[in-house]
């Protein structure tokens, strides 16, 4: 019988610098979709992968003294260390500078060219560089880029067009027959009523001001702009052909089922994507769905912005599946999500180590000392049994029902619904008063099977979203049946098989603690660690005077200081309260690093660093021999 396909793709990251997690959230979710997918049956194939042309990624490699190739080539290897760093199953990693993708990419813009619907004329306007966009005065917000909200800069060039209103009414026709091409329903309705309804433009296809990009094939001063380029990924990466040469695996896979983006980038992958198809005569994806954002308390993150938190070391303090839980559950359908790392110890205790980790080491640990290890078959019920029979029973079609909507949260907060009613069920049950009493070990053994298979089921439901925890709780509980199937009746757990030893899936955090270790990590030094003058170069010292000290709530060793650098005022969490008092710091001159990443500490953002020392006698200030101007540069 042949498996239903299900073909999905993330957008591919565009290679200017390292993915923040905000970045990575796409990928995390885009492989969670595929593992769900692949636990049903389906043939799955996961694409994903870099954008590595424009002039953004020529002038960054000038400003490091590397050719761009070289500069992408580096980018795109670190990207593609963190999707594997957080356990993404993709099955092609696609880059814009494969051979073979540019080769299609001419093929694509000739075979456009030759129909007509590409035609040579001039532009001028408004050029973000960042966005690789063309703005009118009437679409810049105060001036900048509506897009990144950067500046623009004037340009006029000789470029081809590609002639999107030719398929403005097509477009119109497709979405209105198909509501659910465009989700969530908000992200349609943005599109229709700020672009589609006001008329679409035609766009500029080519530029001519670096050359750093695919050439067109007739014209080669002009190089392919970025969204002919990067959009045709996804069908050059399974093997699309211009010239009708497809490959098996194209005609196999495509259209694609659903295409995750960013809410940010949802005008290209909903207009210029779709218009293309149509004027290549290719089917439409079946779904085009726009994820909101990942914030850092009220901001969007980026790394221009000095705010962006990092995958890789969010998993060094935490864990991959701790960092995967968070993203997954605590980012809300259509409402854009926030990150701190308050908020994922208080994830990691809360639900993790306590509802899930806590229920599965304490029933395993109660089969080993009551019936050494042996799963025992249920032989005396009672009615209090049925609610929790009944619910896990249920919820694998409710988790279901959650995914057909691409609604990841929810499905897990619906596993999460049957672990509490499980804890609650040993509450009701207390199996270590049953243990006690000889008479009452058939009793024991059913409700311990009741607690062993609704985890099995919580744990194999659980597979495509944390799969490294969900595969040790299946290997301590020592059983093969793991396939969602396994989940329809509640006879999982074999009688008479033997338990795996317990092991802790997650350990509590002291918050206090952890924050305090990783101010600690972002401020220490080794002093066998050497660097070289343009790293010390790109830190930024000043003298700055405090103006304002304040004591962080239930924090013993934190205080919020404002300090003067002169051009601004910094705020600056340090973890030096137990040697000064706030009254004491008022006025003093510091020694200030005004360029750190800000981080959010206890809920606090953080915007710099004071430099200090500290021995045995604890620790003291560096501090200028005389009272200097405040921003005075310190070298």
């Amino acid at each position: 019988m042949n498996k239903e396909k299900y073909y999905i793709t993330t957008a591919i990251v565009y290679t200017s610098g390292k993915p923040h997690i905000g970045n990575t959230y796409e990928a995390v979710l885009a492989d969670a979709i595929a593992r769900y997918k692949r636990m049903l049956g389906n043939d799955v194939y996961f694409q994903t992968g870099t954008d590595e042309h424009g002039q953004k990624n020529q002038d960054k490699a000038k400003e490091v003294n590397l050719t761009p190739k070289q500069f992408v080539d580096g980018i795109a290897s670190e990207i593609k260390t963190i999707w594997d760093i957080m356990g993404t199953s993709y099955d092609n990693f696609v880059r814009t500078t494969d051979e073979d993708h540019k080769k299609q990419v001419q093929k694509i813009f000739a075979k456009l060219y030759d129909k007509g619907d590409i035609y040579k004329s001039e532009y001028e306007g408004l050029y973000c560089t960042p966005c690789e966009s063309f703005w009118t005065e009437t679409q810049l917000n105060d001036g900048n880029c509506p897009d990144c909200g950067r500046s623009v800069s004037k340009a006029k060039e000789e470029a081809y067009f590609f002639k999107l209103s030719k398929y403005q009414d097509a477009l119109m026709k497709h979405i209105e027959k198909y509501p659910e091409f465009i989700q969530p329903e908000s992200r349609k309705n943005e599109m229709i009523n700020n672009f589609l309804k006001p008329g679409l433009q035609d766009l500029c296809v080519s530029r001519t001001s670096f050359d750093w990009g695919v050439k067109v094939p007739f014209d080669e001063k002009h190089v392919i702009y970025v969204w002919i380029d990067a959009l045709s990924n996804y069908i050059t990466g399974i093997g699309y052909d211009a010239d009708g040469n497809h490959s098996e695996q194209y005609k196999k896979y495509w259209p694609a089922d659903v295409h995750l983006i960013g809410k940010d980038i949802l005008r290209f992958h909903t207009i210029y994507w779709p218009v293309l198809l149509m004027a290549l005569d290719i089917p439409l994806p079946k779904q085009i769905f726009g994820h909101p954002w990942l914030l850092v308390g009220d901001g969007k993150m980026s790394k221009s912005k000095g705010n962006a938190i990092y995958a890789d070391y969010l998993v060094n303090h935490f864990g991959v599946d701790a960092i995967r839980y968070y993203l997954l559950h605590e980012m809300p359908f259509a409402q854009d999500g926030t990150i701190t790392y308050e908020l994922i110890i208080e994830r990691v205790n809360s639900d993790l180590a306590n509802i899930l980790g806590n229920l599965v080491n304490r029933t395993i640990t109660m089969t080993q000392k009551y019936f050494d290890g042996v799963v025992m078959t249920p032989s005396q019920k009672e009615d209090i049994d049925d609610e929790l029979i009944t619910l896990a029973l249920k919820t694998p079609t409710a988790v279901l029902e959650k995914m057909k909507h691409l609604r990841v949260a929810d499905a897990i907060t619906e596993i999460f619904v049957l672990l509490r009613r499980s804890n609650k069920y040993i509450d009701e049950t207390m199996p270590w008063i049953l243990g006690k009493d000889e008479n009452k070990k058939d009793r024991l053994a059913t409700v311990l099977y009741n607690l062993l298979e609704s985890i099995r089921i919580a744990a194999v439901l659980l597979q495509p979203f944390i799969p490294e925890t969900a595969n040790e709780i299946l290997n301590q509980l020592n059983t093969d049946e793991r396939s969602f199937d396994s989940t329809t009746s509640f006879t999982g757990m074999k009688f008479n098989q033997t338990l795996n030893k317990a092991k802790i899936l997650f350990a509590r955090i002291d918050k206090d603690k952890k924050l305090q270790e990783m101010i600690d990590e972002n401020s220490n030094e080794n002093e066998e660690d050497f660097v070289t003058i343009d790293d010390f170069a790109k830190l930024h010292f000043k003298v700055g005077t405090i103006l304002k000290v304040e004591k962080i709530k239930k924090s013993d060793k934190l205080l919020k200081l404002q300090v003067n650098v002169g051009d601004k005022t910094k705020q600056i969490v340090s973890g030096i309260a137990e040697y000064y008092q706030p009254e004491d710091l008022i006025n003093r001159q510091v020694v200030v690093i005004t360029n750190l990443q800000p981080v959010k500490l206890r809920g606090v953002l953080s915007e710099g660093m004071i430099l200090a020392s500290k021995d045995k006698n604890g620790l003291k200030l560096i501090v200028p021999s005389e009272d200097v101007v405040a921003g005075s540069i310190v070298s």
